[in-house]
């Protein structure tokens, strides 16, 4: 029945207020507060609602515990006019995240490409969040990072890789542009916790049970902690997202000197008890440094793509960045973020704990 409630709609403006307050009262100076509020909104409003709302008690729970310094500010330890390597300080992510981009879109302006590499920072949301930005620059963006261990090798049943994510923007014509932004896993973790709030399955190859066996059962997969690589068992070509995610290790936890794979703590609703010490990258490109014309070109694939025979009249191809595009219009046209009835609830418990008032709908 759960799964047949009506979502709640609440005003993008409200849902910032009720995130910046939040943490506010968490230790975070406002500026803090409003970077981490706009990446959370932005993967709500953008439909990857397990890395919005949902996101939040995670977030203040290690702000109270000490594990994430809300008012840590970055610093560069090395750098060359092409790249650098930060020091998080233990701070919010989307503050070590936004302070990395802005770096190496900076590079990139100067000589044609910035690759930015964040030591001791903490979640950092959507991936597509930092490539965004670089888009709006007119540059190529790149956002990779690591996380706790959630994920199988292929032919394991124990979790030696983070759901890794990996985005790629690039600016197309008239606002247009390519936007992936996707886990190395089948999905993120947060995709299981929000099944989990519905009261529904996950679909088979999401997730193992504790013998390494796909698993449907959403609290099992959840409780087991075991993801499967993007393309799921060895005869879907799961070793593809193995590789994947090992990768993103080396340009984030390995080339950074953070924590990876296994040496990454845990992370739970209730928060960590150490510090993530996550390892992050993030690369900016001007395509004006190469071949004339990139935006116009970028137009054309997608236009060929997206006009490509249907296999279905009534769904449309897609390029990356086209799921996000229309749910912001659906969302435009609703008047507000649907948010499920447990979040909801999640949500006024924090207010009352915080003494933050509570979200008011549309």
């Amino acid at each position: 029945m759960a799964a047949l409630v009506k979502p709640r709609l609440v005003a993008v403006e409200e849902a910032r207020r009720f995130m910046v307050e939040c943490l506010v009262k968490s230790h975070t100076p406002l500026s803090h507060a409003q970077q981490q509020a706009d990446l959370l909104v932005e993967a709500d409003y953008r439909g990857h609602f397990s890395h919005g709302m949902n996101r939040l008690e995670m977030y203040i729970n290690d702000l109270h515990k000490n594990a994430c310094n809300g008012a840590a500010v970055p610093t560069i330890l090395n750098e060359t006019p092409a790249t650098a390597w930060v020091d998080g300080n233990n701070g919010l992510g989307a503050v070590v995240g936004n302070f990395c981009m802005d770096l190496a879109i900076k590079k990139a302006k100067e000589v044609g490409v910035g690759w930015v590499c964040a030591k001791r920072s903490n979640h950092y949301g959507i991936a597509g969040h930092y490539t965004l930005h670089a888009m709006k620059q007119g540059c190529i963006g790149m956002s990779m990072t690591n996380t706790s261990p959630l994920a199988s090798p292929t032919r394991s049943k124990d979790a030696a890789l983070g759901t890794n994510p990996i985005s790629v923007g690039a600016p197309a014509e008239n606002g247009d542009g390519f936007v992936l932004d996707m886990a190395t896993t089948a999905v993120a973790v947060g995709k299981i916790e929000i099944q989990r709030r519905k009261g529904e399955p996950v679909p088979h190859g999401w997730a193992q049970d504790p013998e390494g066996h796909p698993t449907t059962d959403a609290n099992v997969a959840f409780d087991t902690g075991c993801l499967m690589p993007l393309g799921g068992t060895e005869l879907t070509s799961g070793y593809k997202g193995y590789g994947l995610a090992a990768m993103v290790e080396v340009f984030c936890g390995i080339m950074a000197g953070s924590n990876y794979s296994t040496k990454v703590r845990k992370w739970t609703h209730a928060g960590a008890d150490t510090e993530a010490d996550l390892g992050q990258c993030f690369v900016a490109i001007n395509p004006a440094c190469f071949a004339p014309g990139f935006e116009g070109r970028m137009s054309d694939l997608n236009s060929i793509l997206r006009n490509m025979p249907r296999t279905d009249e009534s769904k449309p191809v897609l390029v990356a960045g086209d799921p996000e595009r229309i749910h912001i219009k659906k969302v435009d046209e609703e008047g507000g973020l649907g948010y499920h009835e447990n979040q909801i609830k999640t949500c006024t418990q924090l207010s009352e704990r915080l003494g933050v008032k509570p979200i008011a709908f549309v």
